[in-house]
């Protein structure tokens, strides 16, 4: 088994998880270096005023004959000296407790357990036993003895913040928590982001944007061959997409060929025969022939390059123009287009596909309608929401997701003796779904047809 590296996913999680127990193990070896309950060496000031004591009792009890009045008097040296924390005991040799007191209280025995702690009386040392700070022994000579001396005082330092955390797990398991959230918290957005750059790519992908991001190809080892093996499979997506329009381009060079010189056969048999309804029928198929190679040229160069030329628009500049027109054309037929406001918000899109998009629907609508046609355009929040309705014989329901296939003909009027191609709902499907929009259709209140088109909106004005 290999050791993990700390690029790759495995390495970083092995690597926190360990430094975090390490963090945990040093803590727990450094508590005894901080613990004032375990027995350590005495600081130099207060060993020095230990010092002092000391050689200030005996040269004051270098007179005394027995030891009782001097532990008498001892306990009232603090009292006197005005500092109430502190408090001396002697023990001979041996290590007893030598006291008038005849209910010796905490202190005393906290002493007699600090004795036998001692291993080497040379070596003073203190240990904290409560609230109350023992330290000695020191050797003194009292009432013609030898003794040594111990010196208790009142430990007022708050708790050490360790003691405090091993003294209460729950504490000891917050500050582990505090100590690893921000290492996991970078583990999480290392984890993360290449993720959301994957995602993102995907989703681009999704919308038919084929566009290789050097960005994947970054993060740990993983990321990065995922990333690669994407961009690889977005390079192949891009290169099997350019073969297959040059391969519908040479196509439809190759087919308009003969199709010209069909029509010029046409033409000259029209000229040496005169018309026939033969050759005016072999006209019109011609011409849809030619209507049909270049709606599918149109087809074909969308789904290619419509990303290329995305660009932030006002959509009154886009709409007012075709509107219009269509108003036009719709009373040159006869028909009446209403229209209403446009709103006054920016949409990013290809200009040009958007508009033909839209343009396929309406003139749909026009050439289907029998009086009426009805446009609305609406913003809520960051969706604008396009309609075109009709007042013709419309589309059963059961056909209805159908109608966006190309070469979809339905059974009612809207059949191949209209002249179409049956490629325009097909064109408006891919170029609404190619700016992340959506286009459905369904039965309009006006008796027709009603397209409705939801596309994403940049930003309000």
């Amino acid at each position: 088994m290999r050791l993990p590296k700390i690029t790759s996913l495995y390495g970083r999680i092995f690597a926190i998880f360990w430094f975090t127990m390490c963090l945990v193990i040093l803590a727990v070896l450094a508590l005894p270096h901080f613990d004032p309950r375990k027995p350590r060496d005495i600081p130099p000031p207060y060993y020095d005023r230990m010092v002092e004591i000391r050689d200030r009792a005996e040269r004051a009890f270098a007179a005394e004959q027995s030891i009782e009045p001097v532990l008498h008097q001892l306990e009232g040296w603090s009292h006197r000296g005005g500092d109430n924390r502190l408090r001396l005991f002697i023990t001979d040799l041996d290590g007893n407790v030598i006291t008038t007191d005849r209910r010796p209280d905490f202190s005393y025995k906290a002493l007699r357990n600090f004795v036998t702690t001692i291993d080497n009386p040379q070596s003073p040392q203190q240990r904290l036993y409560g609230r109350t700070m023992i330290s000695g022994p020191l050797p003194v000579r009292l009432a013609r003895g030898n003794y040594f001396l111990y010196v208790g005082t009142r430990w007022s330092e708050p708790p050490h913040f360790l003691i405090q955390l091993f003294d209460h797990p729950f504490r000891l398991l917050l500050a582990v928590m505090f100590v690893s959230t921000p290492l996991l918290l970078w583990l999480a957005w290392a984890l993360s982001q290449p993720a959301r750059r994957l995602e993102k790519a995907a989703q681009r992908v999704a919308h038919g944007v084929f566009e290789i991001d050097p960005e994947l190809e970054k993060g740990t080892s993983e990321f990065r061959q995922a990333g690669a093996s994407f961009n690889q499979m977005v390079e192949a997506v891009n290169m099997m997409i350019s073969r297959q329009q040059r391969l519908l381009s040479d196509i439809s060079h190759e087919l308009r060929s003969p199709l010209t010189r069909l029509r010029m056969a046409q033409a000259l048999a029209k000229r040496k025969l005169g018309d026939s309804p033969d050759l005016t029928r072999i006209d019109t198929e011609a011409q849809r022939l030619e209507q049909m190679i270049g709606k599918l040229l149109e087809l074909s160069s969308m789904q290619v390059d419509s990303h290329l030329k995305r660009e932030a628009q006002p959509l009154s500049s886009l709409c007012d123009g075709l509107l219009g027109d269509s108003q036009f054309e719709a009373e040159q037929m006869g028909k009446v287009l209403s229209v209403s406001n446009v709103p006054e918000c920016l949409i990013v899109c290809h200009p040009e596909l958007l508009m033909s998009a839209l343009e396929n629907v309406i003139r749909n609508a026009i050439h289907y309608g029998k009086h009426q046609i009805q446009v609305s355009l609406e913003a809520k929040a960051d969706t604008l929401f396009i309609k075109v309705e009709d007042d013709g014989e419309g589309v059963p329901d059961d056909e209805l997701d159908s109608i966006f296939r190309p070469f979809y003909r339905v059974s009612t009027a809207r059949d191949r003796s209209s002249g179409g191609t049956g490629l325009g709902l097909a064109i408006t499907e891919n170029a609404i779904r190619q700016h992340q929009g959506a286009v459905r259709a369904a039965r309009s209140s006006l008796g027709g047809l009603l397209v409705e088109i939801t596309l994403p909106l940049q930003v309000t004005l």
